[in-house]
């Protein structure tokens, strides 16, 4: 296997297979600082992850949401030691028919889902986080490297 493939499969080992994982996600936000600059805005949400995108149960009003249709360049980190950028889109409201597999994993993944997924509520919606770039630190060298930096735009790694 080459490193991007040792990446992937790190990646699908500590974050997918239809579990939820706790991430932090960070925008930019509405609020300049007092010098005027654009600052930082972070939170942790739930989500799941499979092929390169980590997917996010949401409201379309929320301020990431509101962040995201100003700048939809996000940055994700986990605890299982990763740190990866994205582009951040809002697939629209969760009971949509072309989210009809989402939903699905949604209410699979999320044991929380029924119960507080706000389903019938049209804000309720899929935010899609496509990774573009980042690393994972493999400390047990499980796949013989420590570190990856991941290129997945390009399918590769250093």
């Amino acid at each position: 296997m080459d490193k991007y493939e040792n990446a992937m499969k790190l990646l699908e080992e500590r974050c997918g297979n239809d579990k939820e994982v706790l991430i932090a996600l960070a925008t930019i936000s509405l609020t300049p600082n007092a010098a005027g600059k654009p600052r930082p805005a972070v939170r942790m949400v739930c989500a799941y992850y499979e092929d390169g995108v980590f997917y996010v149960s949401t409201d379309a009003t929320k301020n990431k949401m509101l962040q995201i249709e100003k700048n939809n360049e996000v940055a994700v980190a986990g605890l299982d030691w990763f740190t990866f950028n994205g582009i951040a889109e809002n697939l629209g409201w969760v009971k949509d028919e072309k989210n009809t597999r989402i939903r699905a994993k949604f209410k699979k993944v999320f044991d929380w889902f029924d119960d507080v997924g706000d389903e019938d509520n049209p804000d309720s919606i899929v935010l899609r986080i496509t990774l573009t770039e980042g690393t994972i630190i493999d400390n047990e060298k499980k796949y013989g490297d420590l570190q990856y930096k991941v290129d997945f735009v390009n399918k590769t790694a250093k």
